[in-house]
């Protein structure tokens, strides 16, 4: 019966997830990023052969070294060619993909089908999760996501087994993410939290001689991942390191990046005025910063407190917090705040989410009364504030038109608009928005 709700679940993910992304295949390529990885890329453009994906390790694209996310456009590009909808179509297959291996990886591991489901749903539907599939150029996210879930899912394997051949294959699927893309690098992280619970590693063996044996061997085995992360890592600084990257002192990117973790939260919860771009300014007001130390504090504080009782609290938030770390502004970027950046770490949320409102309600009769409708409920706003999120990405003059309405001091907006609507023969417009973005910031 059980194997019969998973299929069901698996079925919801893949039908749900096209109805509110759908409006993605229909969606053009736009005018940042898209044309640097894709539509002027003559290397991307050249076809296959074993010298063309030689020197797909051997490229730089926009201040990323991602060889693979590069073979994959390689690819679209030989079946699809300049037509966007075919792109678009690969990113929202792998996206899928990557919410039905969080959701068996879940379930595997926690043997909760319900919960499992909720937590892979609000993951999959959530419109934070538009920029990372409706923006082509963001493959890279898509496809480490993927891996990355891949490897998490037969890790679950692993851990239930010791099985080297489930050992090797996971730390394939691990390198293969970091190829994609580096925010993965906090992977191996996710794995310690993953031991601790649901998989209950830390306190196996409690009998040995040492009682700390258990989790030397938890990190030993975690030993080959670290490797990969401390050399990806490395590689992905020295790519960065351009002329674009905020350069701030670390106390102020450490400040900064207190007030990102709680807009995060905000947006998660409150998913509003999502645009591609936010700030032109990377500073925050002292009460703003101060307010959301408090917040984090408290969290982590309840957190703590709830470990014994309720450790998917704890697990939860700290996968927010930790696979956040690389792009949180402590080390320096080209962008504070970005919806995409939430991709990986509102997996955390979801499980505190999930796993939360389940334990306030002890009977199940209640549960079915109370949580089930809720949860349609939920997925449908979300269905619906997806869908109309997508269609945002359009083109580029219904994108930057978007992102000038519900931000402000937009430069990189009033840019790209500018351009669109110069290509449209629309040069009035054009000089209008050219000049708003030399206003804004006139270096």
């Amino acid at each position: 019966m059980k194997k019969k709700y998973t299929y069901v679940i698996i079925i919801f993910l893949v039908t749900a997830s096209f109805l509110a992304f759908g409006r993605t295949v229909s969606n053009n390529f736009i005018n940042f990023d898209d044309n640097v990885y894709i539509t002027e890329n003559q290397h991307i453009q050249s076809g296959i052969t074993l010298g063309s994906i030689t020197r797909l390790f051997q490229t730089v694209v926009s201040s990323n070294w991602v060889p693979l996310a590069l073979l994959s456009h390689m690819l679209d590009w030989s079946f699809f060619g300049a037509h966007p909808s075919g792109h678009h179509f690969v990113s929202l297959l792998l996206h899928i993909g990557a919410s039905v291996l969080l959701f068996l990886f879940l379930n595997k591991t926690t043997q909760h089908i319900w919960t499992s489901a909720f937590a892979a749903a609000f993951f999959a539907l959530h419109p934070l999760r538009v920029e990372s599939v409706a923006w082509a150029s963001e493959r890279k996210d898509v496809l480490s996501m993927f891996f990355g879930m891949a490897s998490l899912y037969i890790y679950a394997f692993y851990a239930k087994s010791s099985q080297k051949s489930y050992y090797y294959l996971c730390l394939t699927f691990f390198a293969l993410s970091l190829l994609s893309k580096s925010m993965l690098v906090t992977l191996p992280f996710v794995f310690l939290l993953m031991d601790y619970w649901p998989l209950g590693r830390w306190s196996k063996n409690t009998n040995a001689p040492n009682p700390l044996q258990p989790v030397r061997k938890l990190l030993t085995e975690k030993i080959p991942f670290l490797i990969l992360a401390i050399i990806f890592s490395i590689i992905t600084i020295w790519a960065q390191y351009g002329d674009d990257v905020i350069r701030q002192p670390f106390t102020t990117r450490m400040a900064n990046s207190i007030v990102a973790y709680t807009i995060y939260l905000r947006k998660t919860f409150w998913p509003d005025d999502l645009a591609l771009f936010y700030f032109s300014a990377y500073t925050f007001p002292g009460w703003q910063i101060l307010i959301s130390g408090l917040l984090l504090t408290g969290i982590t504080i309840v957190a703590m407190y709830s470990i014994r009782t309720k450790p998917f609290l704890l697990v939860g938030w700290f996968w927010y917090l930790g696979t956040l770390i690389p792009v949180i502004g402590w080390v320096p970027t080209s962008a504070l705040i970005a919806d995409h950046y939430t991709y990986l770490p509102s997996i955390g949320i979801a499980m505190m989410l999930a796993w939360g409102t389940s334990s306030m309600m002890q009977h199940e009769k209640t549960k079915q009364k109370l949580l089930c409708p809720s949860a349609v409920v939920l997925m449908i706003m979300l269905m619906i504030l997806t869908s109309n999120q997508s269609g945002y990405w359009k083109n580029n003059v219904t994108l930057f038109s978007h992102a000038l309405r519900v931000t402000s001091n937009n430069v990189l907006a009033h840019n790209n608009l500018g351009d669109a609507l110069f290509e449209d023969g629309k040069t009035k417009e054009a000089i209008d928005h050219y000049s708003e973005a030399i206003r804004i910031k006139p270096k």
